[in-house]
């Protein structure tokens, strides 16, 4: 208990400075200090501070994807994918300027990859089984969508996070609806091309 206690007090002053600053300035001995335990403590939870890191996005995706054990809408999706970067702005942006911007990716894929393969489940119980896609089209549509989420929330940090990302994403929630229940409903045989324009 003391031990879970003392895990979760590393990780909340780790999430804490790196809301301050950026994560090549956070230094063990500072979080130890904050803390109050001396550095083997914290070696006998977290290997470094990349461990460390690495620990808190793992159970973030997995709190995450707990969390949306269903997801009904796109920008339901596009949130739940985004939550820790929008819950921690400055952490978020201080990860993606640093040498472990590829965990921070690694997290948003994992986590927008779970959320579309649930709003798809939910989705395609309602499309007759004569139209729905098949199987390789509906992972290439995961695939399409999973990456828009994680581009806009790469985008977003890379651009300073100047806007809100919650009224974006709203927005473009508006923009498609309907989009992939559509092509999830579009059934195709191989090598038939259906006729009209290409868009």
């Amino acid at each position: 208990m003391m031990r879970q206690f003392t895990k979760m007090a590393i990780v909340e002053t780790f999430i804490r400075l790196l809301n301050e600053k950026p994560l090549d300035k956070i230094t063990v001995k500072e979080i130890v200090d904050n803390c109050g335990i001396n550095r083997n403590t914290f070696y006998y939870h977290f290997e470094d501070i990349h461990g460390l890191l690495v620990y808190i996005l793992d159970a973030e995706a997995q709190q995450v994807i707990e969390q949306h054990a269903s997801v009904d809408s796109l920008e339901e999706g596009f949130i739940a994918a985004a939550k820790f970067a929008l819950e921690n702005k400055r952490a978020a942006y201080h990860i993606y300027y640093s040498v472990s911007r590829e965990e921070l990716e690694r997290y948003l894929n994992s986590v927008a990859h779970e959320v579309m393969e649930r709003l798809v489940e939910s989705i395609i119980k309602d499309v007759p089984g004569e139209c729905l896609a098949r199987e390789e089209d509906i992972r290439l549509l995961i695939q399409f969508y999973q990456s828009g989420m994680v581009g806009l929330t790469t985008q977003w940090l890379s651009r300073g996070m100047k806007d809100d990302p919650e009224v974006l994403i709203r927005r473009l929630g508006v923009l498609l609806k309907g989009s992939l229940g559509a092509a999830l409903g579009k059934g195709v045989r191989p090598g038939f091309r259906q006729k009209g324009p290409d868009v």
